[in-house]
């Protein structure tokens, strides 16, 4: 095996770690979130910081590395369509993923602080308002990010133009 094919591997590998990390996380924050479990949110909010800060912060610095690589040694350019307009879109989505690693920090310490120390919750507590209001940030900024990148897959397996 050539090291070409070894990279678009691990591209390849790599861009699915980042999608399905980020996929998966968001439906889980999602879905937890309409249940108004704070000790449930909780939790769920500290694993997807913690499925962000390991899988997808280095998938998305790879990414781009392995994609300029394999541009070059394919013979592509920058001004290629397919490239071009894939560039624009992964910037797209990093523009929606920036405030969304912010919004995953601040939802995850509002969680903690209502949970207190020990992860536990009384009926009477409740998150407060501006959690509800992130989360919907979130939320909104997710779904741009998710159908940049779904365009991305597919200008990378049928390089249209």
């Amino acid at each position: 095996m050539n090291t070409y094919l070894i990279v678009k591997w691990l591209h390849i590998i790599s861009s699915v770690l980042m999608v399905g990390t980020g996929f998966g996380t968001a439906f889980y924050l999602f879905f937890i979130n309409r249940t108004k479990n704070v000790e449930a949110i909780c939790e769920v909010s500290r694993l997807v910081v913690r499925a962000d800060t390991w899988f997808t912060t280095p998938t998305v610095i790879f990414q781009p590395l392995s994609g300029l690589w394999l541009m070059r040694e394919g013979g592509w350019t920058l001004t290629t369509g397919w490239v071009a307009t894939s560039l624009a879109l992964f910037i797209l989505a990093g523009v929606c993923w920036l405030p969304v690693v912010w919004l995953q920090l601040k939802l995850r310490d509002m969680a903690l602080q209502v949970a207190g120390n020990k992860g536990q919750v009384t009926e009477a507590q409740a998150l407060p308002e501006r959690y509800w209001r992130y989360a919907r940030i979130w939320e909104m900024l997710g779904y741009p990010a998710f159908i940049a990148v779904t365009v991305i897959f597919f200008l990378m397996v049928n390089k249209p133009f």
